[in-house]
C-alpha cells in the first residue's frame, strides 16, 4: 500500500479487500480457526509461523483494525485491548515486574493514576509521580537504578497539560529505558510522539476515536525504535520457556515487544477486544480527522467565549495564546489539541453543580471525547479517590468542569451554554 496522509489511512489502511471481497471490513466473529495438520497448529503455539488460531491472541477483523492504528501512528505493530486501562496496564507490565520502578506524570487519568499508585503497587511495582510540567532537573532526579520505564499523557485528562515528549523521552534514553505515552486526548491526528522520541503509544480507543460511545477499548502501539538488547531487559534477550525457549529480539526484531505483549500477557491476561467491538471502532477511525477538526474549531470557539465571560473565573485550553501551554502545543500539536477544555465558575462546586443542572443541549456524563458535548465535574467522579494533595498535584481543582465539546452546530452549543450560565 502506498504512503497516504493520515486522513486518508483513517478509511484505507489496515484492510485492503480483493476481488469479490466485502468493500467494509467483515466482522470475524469466531472464537477459533480450523487447520488441516496438527503440525501447523503446533508451528503456530511455538511461534514459527503467523496465522490466528485463538480470538484471544488474534483475529482478523482486530488484525486489520489493529494495523490501521500502527501506521496512523507510524508504528510496526499494535495491539487491541478490552479498555483503555488494559492497554495501559499491559504496555508498562510487559517490561516491568515486582521489584520495579516506573517514572510516571502526576498529571495522567484518575483512572491510570489509581491503576498505578494502588493495583500495580500491590504487585510490587513502584511509582514516582511528578508534575507533567516539571523542570528537567527534577524528571532526573526521579530516576532509580530500578527505573524500566516512563509514563505520561501526549495531553493530560482533564488538566490539560502539554507534555513535553522530547524532554521526557531524552531523560528516559539516557536512563536506557522506553518512554510511554497515552496519546488519546490529541489523537494520531492532531499529535505524533513517535516523531519526538516517544518508543510506545497507549489509547483508550473508547475516546476520540471511536467518537460515538458505543465500545470501550484500549490499544498499544510498539515504534520499534527501541533497543531492547541494551542489557536491561532480559525477557527480551533471554529464552521464554514458555514458549519453549524463544528469544524475542532475536526472533522477532524491532516487533519484539508488541510481540511479546500478544503472545506473553493477553496470552495470560486475556484482555482482548472483541471482534465487534473492533468493527465499531473501526468505522469510528474511519471518521476521525473529520471529526478532530471540528471537535478543534468548537473547543477554540468556546474557550474563547468563556474567556470573555465576567461569571468564569479562569479557562485552561492549550489553543489560547494565553495559555502557559500554547507553545508546547503548537510545537507538538499545531493543526489542534482536541475538543476538551476545562475551565472554572466563580462560586466554586456549587456554582459548578448548578451550571451543569441547567444544561439542556450538553450531557452531565462521565464519558468524555465523543461527538456530542458533555460535561464531567473530575473532582467528584474520575478523581474522587485522590487525596486533595493528589488533586492539587494532578491539576483538579473543586471548581473545574471538564467540558468536551461535541461535533453539533457551534451556536447551539454556545447558546446551551449562556442559558445555564445565566442560572448561576
Amino acid at each position: 500500500m502506498a504512503h497516504y496522509h493520515r486522513d486518508t489511512e483513517c478509511i484505507h489502511a489496515g484492510y485492503q479487500p480483493g476481488n469479490g471481497e466485502s468493500r467494509v471490513l467483515p466482522i470475524t466473529q469466531s472464537t477459533t480457526f480450523r487447520y488441516d495438520s496438527a503440525e501447523t497448529l503446533g508451528k503456530l503455539f511455538d511461534l514459527e509461523e503467523d496465522g490466528f488460531f485463538y480470538t484471544r491472541l488474534g483475529n482478523p477483523t482486530l488484525d486489520a483494525v489493529e494495523k490501521k492504528i500502527a501506521a496512523l501512528e507510524g508504528g510496526v505493530g499494535a495491539l487491541l485491548t478490552s479498555s483503555g486501562q488494559a492497554a495501559s496496564l499491559i504496555s508498562v507490565l510487559n517490561i516491568c515486574h515486582a521489584g520495579g520502578h516506573v517514572v510516571c506524570s502526576s498529571a495522567i487519568y484518575g483512572g491510570t493514576f489509581n491503576l498505578f499508585y494502588k493495583t500495580m503497587h500491590e504487585m510490587g511495582i513502584d511509582f514516582t509521580f511528578l508534575p507533567a510540567d516539571c523542570t528537567e532537573a527534577e524528571l532526573e532526579a526521579a530516576f532509580r537504578e530500578n527505573t524500566r520505564c516512563v509514563f505520561a499523557e501526549s495531553l493530560c485528562n482533564p488538566s490539560l497539560v502539554v507534555t513535553d515528549l522530547e524532554m521526557f523521552a531524552g531523560a528516559a534514553h539516557r536512563h536506557g529505558v522506553p518512554m510511554i505515552v497515552d496519546n488519546t486526548f490529541p489523537t494520531p491526528i492532531n499529535c505524533h510522539p513517535f516523531e519526538f522520541g516517544v518508543d510506545i503509544v497507549t489509547h483508550s480507543t473508547t475516546k476520540y476515536m471511536d467518537g460515538h460511545a458505543v465500545q470501550v477499548g484500549g490499544c498499544i502501539v510498539d515504534s520499534g525504535n527501541f533497543n531492547w538488547k541494551n542489557g536491561k531487559f532480559p525477557e527480551f534477550t533471554e529464552p521464554d520457556e514458555s514458549y519453549h525457549g524463544v528469544v524475542y529480539a532475536e526472533r522477532f526484531g524491532n516487533m519484539a515487544y508488541i510481540v511479546k505483549a500478544r503472545t506473553h500477557l493477553m496470552r495470560d491476561l486475556g484482555a482482548q477486544a472483541s471482534p465487534t467491538n473492533a468493527f465499531l471502532l473501526n468505522l469510528g477511525l474511519e471518521t476521525l480527522a473529520v471529526r478532530m477538526e471540528r471537535h478543534c474549531a468548537n473547543a477554540l470557539a468556546m474557550a474563547r467565549y468563556l474567556e470573555k465571560n465576567d461569571k468564569i473565573s479562569w479557562v485552561n485550553y492549550p489553543g489560547l495564546e494565553g495559555n502557559r501551554y500554547h507553545a508546547l502545543a503548537e510545537k507538538y500539536m499545531p493543526n489542534g489539541s482536541c475538543g476538551v477544555i476545562s475551565f472554572g465558575i466563580k462560586g466554586g462546586r456549587e456554582a459548578a453543580q448548578r451550571f451543569m443542572d441547567h444544561l439542556k443541549l450538553a450531557s452531565v456524563v462521565i464519558h468524555v471525547a465523543d461527538l456530542r458535548t458533555c460535561v464531567l465535574h473530575p473532582a467528584s467522579t474520575t478523581h474522587r479517590q485522590l487525596s486533595d494533595a493528589q488533586l492539587e498535584e494532578a491539576g483538579v481543582g473543586p471548581d473545574m468542569i471538564r467540558m468536551s465539546v461535541g461535533i453539533e452546530n457551534i451556536a447551539d452549543i454556545l447558546a446551551d451554554v449562556e442559558q445555564a450560565l445565566a442560572q448561576v
